[in-house]
């Protein structure tokens, strides 16, 4: 089992910045790919980035350049950095880890981009 808790989210005025984070526990050799998804209401949840475990990282389109996914092993936490904030990036922020195919998630954090 995996354990993650993620934190960092709040209000923040539009063109702001807000860096999350989610800290794993547990068992956690053999985690192939971290990423964060996030869900707006009345919308499916989406990828917004993931980072395997070579290193390379992917991004959806709409967060290209002004979000950006990192990890510190050391600490067993993934970031998610978030700058230059839109009303539209408003969502349920989820962690979320895949170990030898079985995929675990966080509880959610809220971002709310408002002014």
């Amino acid at each position: 089992q995996v354990q993650l808790v993620e934190t960092g989210g709040g209000l923040v005025q539009p063109g702001g910045s807000l860096r999350l984070s989610c800290a794993a526990s547990g068992s956690i050799f053999g985690i192939s790919r971290m990423g964060w998804y996030r869900q707006a209401p009345g919308k499916q949840r989406e990828l917004v980035a993931n980072i395997i475990s070579g290193g390379s990282t992917n991004y959806a389109d709409s967060v290209k350049g002004r979000f950006t996914i990192s990890r510190d092993n050391a600490k067993n936490t993934l970031y998610l950095q978030m700058n230059s904030l839109k009303p539209e990036d408003t969502a349920v922020y989820y962690c979320n880890v895949v170990k030898f195919g079985s995929a675990y998630w966080g509880q959610g954090t809220q971002v709310t981009v408002s002014s």
